[in-house]
């Protein structure tokens, strides 16, 4: 299904792509100047994209241990979901931020611009749509270069995309400059910026919906939030790149190439900003991550407790349907759940709360709420460190799911092969009356029956 999924997105873009590149060798290249000054800065954007943003005082990881092979699988038995035992998984690498899903604005916005460019310092540029992608396609293969020569693979889907959608904006503009229908329509002059601005927001939605499908065929994830996400970043870094592809558009018809470089400026220093803003909250992850060993440290918790409850109820929450900040809020609430237990005199046997009396998982969670406050964590996490211990009723669903994804851990600890693991689910079903949500627990279920979170 995933890669019929990707298939339906990358095969229009192929065909797209070797049209706009075989119709522009055949007819050869219109205003080469613009297309040059263009490409050079969709590429340049395209590079930057593959540049990863590293955590302030960024060091490399210390060689890690070879993993064991994870267990063969087990058919279950007759109405028992098919679980297979994932390796210990790392705490997931965290997804793009709402707003920062377009790693390369200056590509994006040049792309769009040219898209929309019907004159270059008060010529004509009719360089029509062929040409157009032609443009966008070999400018982000060139961009792609330096990052194949670090050693990363292809990623392609970005290219897709913006083939797709820069195609569907030069399709709107470029044959209407041909029999200057604007100016019939009513849509030259001043009115022409607002056509030019709604039509990149019918852009920017086709992006969102090929991001999305692109993302479900990739993950697995539930469309739904995937696409609320990327809707949800539209008003930020997108409506600036919408903006400034009208503005780059507007501009280089009046004053020519020379406006390029000026009004691209500030998307330039906005994406400065954005990757510092990216390092800082990697930052802040690790300290989390960091925090949470603490209970492995001093032998409260079992070595890779806090990050395995922490990738599973991510997991679990996009399968719940949660967005791209409510899954960060609970990853760092899971990394910290049982930071309570650092207050305990005696420590809990193996730091399984799950036997524990109520009473006493109630203080447990209690002081690790006051500890998360304590350590400037933000208050949605500490919420639900303190109230997991809560009847599940009461609860929000982050809550309930770190309260599952951790009671189920702890159930597993030791067991033999799946038959354990599912028996620790049965166990987690048969106290859906009292303890554990039922969608939750379903939830849990179907996760690790696609083999646990992807690390």
């Amino acid at each position: 299904m995933s890669r019929r999924a990707t298939a339906w997105v990358h095969g229009p873009a192929a065909v797209l792509a070797c049209w706009g590149l075989g119709h522009t060798l055949w007819h050869g290249i219109t205003g080469p100047r613009t297309a040059l000054a263009f490409g050079v800065l969709i590429a340049a954007g395209e590079a930057v994209r593959r540049v990863p943003a590293r955590p302030a005082g960024h060091r490399p990881d210390p060689p890690r241990a070879p993993r064991s092979a994870p267990a063969p699988h087990v058919a279950p038995a007759a109405g028992a979901p098919s679980a297979v035992e994932p390796p210990i998984p790392s705490v997931r690498r965290q997804q793009p931020l709402p707003g920062l899903r377009e790693g390369a604005p200056l590509g994006a916005a040049g792309a769009l611009g040219y898209a929309l460019l019907d004159a270059t310092g008060g010529r004509p540029a009719v360089h029509g749509v062929p040409q157009t992608v032609a443009v966008v396609v070999a400018a982000g293969l060139v961009g792609l270069v330096p990052y194949l020569v670090r050693g990363g693979g292809p990623a392609l889907d970005p290219l897709a995309r913006r083939v797709l959608t820069v195609g569907f904006a030069a399709t709107c503009c470029q044959p209407l400059y041909h029999v200057d229908a604007l100016r019939s329509w009513g849509a030259a002059g001043p009115v022409r910026p607002l056509f030019l601005a709604v039509l990149l927001g019918l852009t920017a939605l086709c992006d969102a919906v090929l991001a999305a499908a692109l993302a479900r065929a990739r993950t697995g994830w539930p469309y739904g939030p995937l696409l609320r996400d990327e809707l949800r970043a539209l008003p930020g870094i997108g409506t600036a790149i919408c903006a400034t592809g009208v503005v780059i558009a507007l501009a280089v018809a009046a004053a020519g190439l020379w406006a390029l470089p000026v009004f691209c400026l500030p998307l330039l220093l906005t994406q400065i900003a954005f990757r510092r803003y990216a390092a800082v909250r990697a930052t802040y992850r690790q300290t989390i991550a960091s925090l949470a060993r603490a209970t492995e440290i001093a032998g409260c918790t079992p070595p890779g407790h806090a990050r395995r409850v922490a990738a599973l109820s991510r997991a679990v929450g996009r399968e719940l349907g949660l967005g791209g900040a409510d899954l960060d809020v609970l990853e760092h609430a899971a990394l910290m759940h049982d930071i309570g237990q650092l207050s305990l005199v005696d420590p809990v046997p193996d730091g399984a709360t799950v036997p524990l009396p109520a009473a006493e998982q109630r203080r447990i969670a209690l002081l690790g709420g006051a500890v998360a406050r304590q350590t400037g964590a933000p208050a949605q996490v500490a919420v639900i460190v303190e109230r997991q211990a809560d009847p599940y009723r009461e609860q929000p669903v982050t809550a309930r799911i770190v309260r599952t994804v951790n009671a189920y851990d702890d159930l597993v600890a030791g067991a033999a092969g799946p038959a354990g693991r599912l028996r620790a689910l049965e166990r987690l079903r048969l106290a859906t009356a009292r303890d554990h949500e039922p969608g939750v627990v379903e939830a849990l279920a179907r996760v690790l029956a696609r083999g646990g979170p992807a690390g």
